[in-house]
C-alpha cells in the first residue's frame, strides 16, 4: 500500500461512511480497483480509517451527547440488536458475505430501488415526528434493521435512515441518528476485527499510512455529514438510489 492507496481509501470510507451508499461495498470494490490485496495490514486499515469517521461524528455531536441523555440511550437500545447480530454471525459475515461479489451487487441494485419506490410512495407531509418521539421499541426495531447492513451492499446509513421515516421521523433527525449510531457501531465492529488483525500494528514502516487515511477519513467524514443534512432538507433519497443502480451496473460489468 501506498501514501496515495491510503489517501484514496480514507477519502472513500468518509464519504461514504454517512451516505446511503454502504461504505464497506465501496472499500471492497476501491481496494479491488486499486489492485491491492486483503491483507492483515490492510484490514487493520480499513479499522483506522473507520476510526476517523466516528472521531468525526463524535466531534460534530459532541455537545448533543452531553445534553440528550435520552437520545444517547435511545442510540445505545438500537445499537444492542446489531452488536448482537454482528458477533454471531461475525464468520459467517467475513467468511461468505464478503467474499459474495454477486450478492454483493445484486442487493446494492435492490435497495437502490427500495429507495426509489419508497420516495414515490411517500407523502412528505407523513414525516412529522422528531427522534425525541421515538419510541425505546422502535430503537430496537431501527437496531435491528441496521443488522441487515452485515452484507455488504445493504448500507448502514441508509437502513437506518429509511427505518426512520417508515417510522415517521423527519429527513433530518433521521440521518443525525444514524450519525451517532455510527459510532458504537463501528466501534464495535473495529474492536472485533482488531482482535483477528492487531499483529498488523507492530510494522512502524506502516503508522504514516494509517495516520494518512485516518485523518483523510475524519475531514472528508466531516464535510459530507454537513453537506448531506443540508441536502436531505431540500431532497430525497432517490438520487441515492440511481446512483447505485448505475454504479450497480457498472460493477456488474467490472466484474
Amino acid at each position: 500500500m501506498t501514501l496515495f492507496h491510503a489517501l484514496v481509501l480514507g477519502i472513500v470510507e468518509g464519504i461514504t461512511e454517512y451516505l446511503p451508499v454502504s461504505s464497506t461495498f465501496h472499500l471492497i470494490w476501491t481496494s479491488y480497483l486499486l489492485g491491492l490485496e486483503q491483507t492483515k495490514f490492510l484490514k487493520m486499515f480499513e479499522v483506522v480509517i473507520q476510526t476517523g469517521a466516528i472521531a468525526s461524528v463524535t466531534f460534530l455531536y459532541f455537545a448533543t451527547l452531553l445534553k440528550e441523555r435520552q437520545l444517547v440511550l435511545k442510540v445505545l437500545v438500537s445499537f444492542v440488536p446489531t452488536a448482537v447480530v454482528g458477533f454471531v454471525l461475525y464468520k459467517m459475515i467475513k467468511d461468505v458475505f464478503f467474499e459474495q461479489t454477486m450478492l454483493q451487487i445484486v442487493v446494492f441494485i435492490l435497495v437502490g430501488i427500495v429507495f426509489i419506490v419508497f420516495e414515490k410512495y411517500n407523502p412528505e407531509k407523513r414525516l412529522t415526528k422528531t427522534v425525541s418521539q421515538l419510541t425505546y421499541r422502535e430503537a430496537v426495531i431501527v437496531g435491528l434493521v441496521q443488522s441487515l447492513a452485515v452484507v455488504p451492499g445493504v448500507s448502514r446509513a441508509g437502513a437506518v435512515i429509511l427505518t426512520l421515516m417508515i417510522l415517521r421521523v423527519n429527513r433530518k433527525d433521521s440521518a443525525t441518528y444514524s450519525f451517532l449510531l455510527a459510532a458504537p457501531t463501528l466501534f464495535a465492529a473495529g474492536a472485533l476485527d482488531l482482535t483477528q488483525s492487531y499483529s498488523a500494528l507492530t510494522s512502524q514502516t506502516n503508522n504514516i499510512l494509517l495516520i494518512v487515511g485516518f485523518t483523510a477519513s475524519f475531514i472528508s467524514a466531516l464535510i459530507v455529514m454537513k453537506w448531506f443534512i443540508r441536502f436531505l432538507q431540500q431532497h430525497d433519497l432517490s438520487l441515492f438510489g440511481w446512483y447505485r443502480i448505475g454504479a450497480g451496473i457498472v460493477f456488474l460489468l467490472l466484474s
